[in-house]
């Protein structure tokens, strides 16, 4: 997660980390990334069941009962794990977690253990009095999905009309007081669409979105012709800034993050260099905090049924399944290959890659998104495809 906003706009300095200790307990929300400790976000998907059938889904949900999914005592459990480990988020996530009937009584009791319990929703479920309920619960964000402007979101969603709910869910949780923002998953289909989003972030006065770049997986494995080219990134990141910029010139302190290359993080920094040298060290420093990619390490994913992934995008491996063991003992257990590789990946990279092994970068991207590399080279060490910075950028060189 690459927050254009902090680094870019001057919105956090490097002290404001250093001041909490980067103690992930201790450290707000919006610092969290930047913690010492890398205790891991978990997402937990509740639920495979969705209202809509989005075309990039990784859970592949339908409308549908789904068996085998964690009872609320078994939830609860995996709660009282995660409260002892000092997991600092749980994102509920699914399918659609509002189609879980017991979803409030579970984000309740994470908030009760000293949780930040946050939601990933399409948003179209969301009344005016399910936004009171959640707020009630101590609930610290809802992130509503929205891949474009209403014709393009409807297609993508596979509903008419869940542009329109959606937005109405945004405005519910406004409301009732609840913080809310956008996801956006970019390509070529919607990126045209970018601009009239950030019109909406002004209009409706929302104060967060996170642009996701495309991860094959799920539904989403279909779609990698539909990515953007390398290009077309560069130039899209470029734009993200720049309109960024405007809505902070404006007084408007919009959060804008992007999430899933962390190539973002250099190439923010380079054009810094030019523009404001000064500030481009201190996003530097930032950046070295982040450490980059944080799969199998400062996030991770617990399935409906109870199986642990490295992160949402990596259903197909599990670690484990918190029915047998506990997602602690799961997560330290480096005896699994993967584990072991993800929580200490340079060396396998650098006897697999090319570019990533030899990118000057590589400590503030730690390798990028490896099931990008897995899901195109069959080679979970190879180079993430995505990257888009050039061989200069990266100081890299065929001849070496």
């Amino acid at each position: 997660m690459i927050g254009i906003s902090k680094l870019y706009c001057r919105t956090v300095e490097p002290s404001d980390a250093l001041r909490y200790g980067r103690d992930s307990k201790k450290l707000p929300s919006h610092l969290l990334q930047f913690s010492r400790d890398k205790k891991p976000v978990v997402v937990w998907n509740v639920t495979q069941r969705c209202n809509l059938r989005c075309v990039h889904c990784y859970a592949k949900s339908k409308d549908m009962e789904y068996q085998n999914e964690l009872s609320t005592e078994q939830g609860k459990e995996l709660i009282d794990d995660l409260a002892d480990f000092g997991t600092p988020v749980i994102l509920f996530s699914g399918g659609e977690p509002l189609m879980r009937k017991d979803l409030t009584e579970l984000a309740a009791y994470a908030t009760s253990k000293g949780i930040r319990a946050v939601i990933s929703t399409n948003g179209t479920l969301i009344t005016g009095k399910k936004a009171r309920e959640l707020k009630d619960i101590g609930l610290s964000y809802v992130g509503i999905s929205l891949d474009g402007m209403r014709e393009t979101n409807d297609r993508f969603r596979g509903m008419e009309g869940a542009f329109d709910k959606a937005l109405q869910g945004v405005r519910n949780c406004q409301a009732a007081g609840i913080k809310v923002g956008l996801r956006f998953t970019i390509n070529r289909h919607n990126v045209s669409d970018i601009p009239a989003i950030f019109d909406l972030l002004e209009k409706e006065n929302i104060p967060r979105i996170c642009f996701y770049h495309l991860v094959y997986s799920g539904r989403g494995s279909g779609m990698r012709d539909e990515d953007l080219s390398l290009e077309e990134s560069r130039s899209t990141v470029d734009m993200l800034m720049d309109r960024t910029r405007e809505l902070h010139d404006k007084g408007r302190q919009v959060e804008v993050l992007t999430v899933d290359n962390h190539c973002d993080g250099p190439f923010i920094y380079l054009r810094l260099l030019k523009e404001d040298p000064e500030r481009a060290e201190e996003v530097l420093e930032l950046l070295q905090m982040n450490r980059g990619n944080s799969t199998g390490i400062g996030i991770g994913c617990v399935s409906w049924d109870g199986s642990v992934h490295p992160d949402q995008f990596w259903r197909h491996y599990s670690f484990g399944n918190v029915k047998e063991r506990r997602f602690s003992e799961i997560w330290t257990d480096v005896s699994d290959p993967l584990m072991s590789g993800l929580k200490e990946r340079k060396s396998w990279i650098r006897s697999n890659a090319d570019r990533c092994a030899k990118c000057k970068w590589f400590d503030i991207c730690n390798g990028n998104f490896r099931v990008r590399a897995e899901a195109v080279y069959d080679d979970t060490w190879a180079d993430d495809p995505a990257c888009y910075l050039t061989d200069e950028e990266i100081g890299y060189s065929k001849n070496e």
